[in-house]
């Protein structure tokens, strides 16, 4: 890679997590989260992040967020150190989050207003967003008009209202029923073919993890350690890809691969 191409990489949004490890309490309250952690996404990537209950997951992105500092070792973000959050960062959380006293526009619009940014922009990017997002035409009703769907597009959309280089999901669609979250799933993917971001994606869901994602790292037991990276690239908008014989040996083979550490992990709490 020449000098150039390294610039235009790390001017696109690039993580580099190195021998990072959180330990929470002290004494014998002692916990240590995550252990020797070294992850890299590269920009535009799209990573997922799968293991059992309290293995860290959500933990590391909140590193990568500027909510926890590692108690060893660093995560970069273009090269520098993740000190804060940014608005580099946009993260999406399980709640849905939004002022409910706001409609669906002025949400999306709440954070360019906090930043200083005219009206008619502010105007012209949330409508856009919500466009892209199909809530367009529910752009005047309030959250508690909106099915959990909608509220999870309506958060993703005021996300992207402020161009983040990196998105952060904490299991965004874990409360959602099946049918819901299947079609959130390609509706997420439609959005970041159109809007390419860097993504982490933490989920519980081997299936949902194989479909979305480039990459799955998986994660073993407490203290929690990249125990293998997966590759999961295919093509996201062939029909009937859960059926596909490479897809569902992808998922099979990250669902063994899962258990064995949830296995690991129901045996140090008995």
């Amino acid at each position: 890679m020449s000098v150039a191409e390294a610039h235009t990489e790390i001017a696109k949004g690039f993580i580099d997590v190195r021998n990072m490890g959180v330990t929470f309490g002290a004494d014998e309250s002692e916990v240590i989260a995550v252990k020797d952690v070294s992850l890299n996404v590269q920009p535009g990537e799209f990573v997922s992040l799968i293991g059992p209950s309290g293995c860290g997951k959500s933990t590391l992105l909140s590193i990568v967020a500027g909510f926890v500092k590692p108690t060893k070792g660093e995560a970069l973000l273009d090269g520098k150190a993740i000190t804060r959050p940014g608005s580099d960062r946009g993260v999406v959380f399980q709640q849905y989050s939004l002022f409910p006293w706001l409609s669906v526009r002025k949400n999306v619009e709440f954070g360019l207003k906090m930043a200083g940014v005219e009206q008619n922009k502010r105007l012209t990017t949330a409508r856009s967003l919500l466009d892209l997002a199909g809530l367009l035409s529910f752009e005047n009703h309030y959250p508690d008009q909106l099915s959990g769907g909608m509220k999870q597009r309506a958060a993703i959309a005021r996300t992207l209202a402020f161009d983040p280089k990196i998105l952060l999901m904490d299991e965004p669609f874990g409360a959602l029923d099946a049918q819901t979250r299947g079609l959130m799933q390609s509706e997420l993917l439609r959005i970041w073919q159109r809007t390419p971001k860097t993504v982490i994606f933490v989920t519980h869901d081997v299936q949902e993890a194989v479909y979305l994602a480039d990459r799955v790292a998986v994660m073993s037991a407490r203290p929690g350690r990249i125990k293998t990276i997966v590759n999961t690239k295919f093509d996201k908008n062939a029909d009937d890809i859960f059926k596909e014989k490479s897809f569902v040996e992808k998922v099979d083979e990250i669902w063994h691969l899962v258990r064995e550490e949830a296995i690991k992990a129901q045996g140090k709490r008995t």
